[in-house]
């Protein structure tokens, strides 16, 4: 069997961005207003500040303003309110994100319940949960959705097919089976008490790894034929690595995206287009 087709995630994200910023100048030329994105930065962690960084650098290249608020570690539960709910009655902000984790003591699920539905970018409010398990209208988490435009792009239907998840978080894996649920695929969740996980791998037509565990996914886990999605980003002395072994998972799978260049350029393409659907949502 040949080796499988690489998923360019750059190329796709590209094309996305790009739409984005057609769409962003046409709402911009119709309604007279500039779709705004505000984001939530608490503490110093670095990792996070590139991705604050990076989310404020592609909404400048796509003509999304945005509102960066950056504030110290020991910023209290009360301020942090009260800035969210000052930016929900802000008609200049059409999103709002606040970057996960927040420093301990402050509940990042509660921060994020705070943010108004319809600026709920990350989709990640009860609200927008609840829109989503019951099929309803609304904001969807951005790297689910990214992987749903990784499978189109790959000619990957999931309708009738059956997909396997590894990983339940509240961030990727529950949306993620609800998606390719709403997309009629049959939806396996794994976790770390699933019994002889190798095996029931092994049946997944569309197989997702989503645990944060370096190569945790073998090739011999593989279906012959299968389309892999690896969401891990693992930061090795080698440098980044997935959840998936790439090069011996590529010679047994028909498609599979590469870390990095895979699944992460789609996180932000589809932060930009949430914002531009919240923009429509809330007349910002």
């Amino acid at each position: 069997m040949s080796s499988a087709t690489i998923i360019d995630g750059k190329a796709v994200a590209a094309a996305v961005r790009a739409q984005v910023a057609e769409d962003v100048a046409a709402y911009t030329a119709e309604t007279g207003r500039t779709p705004g994105l505000a984001t939530i930065l608490v503490g110093d962690d670095a990792g996070s500040a590139v991705y604050v960084a990076g989310k404020q650098k592609a909404c400048a290249e796509v003509g999304i303003k945005g509102f960066d608020h950056r504030l110290p570690a020991d910023t209290s539960r009360e301020e942090l309110l009260a800035l969210i709910d000052a930016l929900n009655a802000d008609d200049a902000v059409s999103g709002i994100l606040c970057q996960l984790p927040v420093p301990a003591p402050l509940d990042g699920v509660e921060l994020t319940n705070r943010i108004d539905a319809r600026k709920d970018v990350d989709g990640l409010t009860i609200a927008s949960t609840g829109r989503l398990s019951l099929g309803m209208d609304g904001l969807r988490p951005c790297t689910p959705k990214g992987v749903m435009l990784l499978l189109e792009h790959a000619g990957v239907a999931p309708q009738g097919r059956e997909a396997v998840i590894v990983g339940r978080s509240n961030l990727f894996g529950k949306p993620m089976a609800q998606l390719l649920l709403a997309a009629n695929a049959t939806v396996t969740t794994c976790h770390s008490r699933t019994a002889d996980l190798q095996a029931v791998c092994r049946r997944a037509d569309i197989l997702i790894a989503a645990v944060g565990v370096p190569h945790l996914v073998k090739g011999d886990w593989v279906k012959p034929g299968a389309t892999v999605i690896d969401v891990g980003m693992n930061r090795l002395e080698s440098g980044l690595t997935g959840d998936v072994d790439f090069e011996a998972a590529r010679e047994v799978a028909s498609a599979i995206t590469p870390v990095p260049g895979g699944v992460g350029p789609m996180t932000i393409a589809c932060l930009l287009r949430n914002t531009l659907t919240a923009a429509r949502m809330v007349g910002a």
